[in-house]
């Protein structure tokens, strides 16, 4: 999966938002701070989970390192985004470890993190229509639809 822009999550009021009011699981290469982002009625399809990745220098050390810790998370986040719920904002702040960890074990570690997250909510599924509760027209349209396939066949109303 492409980890895409729309996921990034840059804003700092929403960054400060997930620090003072989301929870955190320390992870040991890394710590997951994570906040249900509530949903806009007006955008009724989330774009995905959201996540930001933070390496400081105290933590992690000299650019090189910072730059290797957050590129190793942002891998973590894009193999396994699918295990998040699309209405989670996740920060993934690394610590000396997330460099010095095998991948392994850091995605050993992810993958249980985001086993103790909110579960995914089911997608909605259309709802089959029973052909027999249809008043008499559209029962022959929504007969043909199903039988066919095919969208927008003709009514004999």
């Amino acid at each position: 999966m492409r980890y895409r822009p729309e996921q990034h999550l840059r804003r700092q009021g929403d960054i400060r938002l997930l620090r003072e009011q989301g929870r955190r699981m320390d992870c040991g290469a890394f710590t997951l701070w994570w906040l249900e982002r509530p949903q806009d009625p007006a955008t009724k399809d989330l774009v995905g989970p959201r996540v930001c990745v933070v390496a400081s220098i105290a933590a992690v050390g000299k650019a090189i390192l910072r730059t290797r810790a957050k590129r190793r998370l942002r891998e973590l986040f894009r193999i396994h985004q699918a295990r998040v719920s699309p209405s989670l904002d996740l920060m993934l702040l690394a610590k000396s470890g997330a460099v010095r960890h095998d991948f392994k074990e850091m995605e050993r570690r992810f993958l249980q993190a985001c086993a103790r997250l909110p579960a995914l909510r089911p997608a909605v599924t259309a709802v089959p229509v029973v052909a027999s509760s249809v008043p008499g027209a559209v029962q022959e349209q929504v007969t043909q639809v199903n039988h066919r396939g095919t969208e927008g066949a003709e009514s004999k109303a």
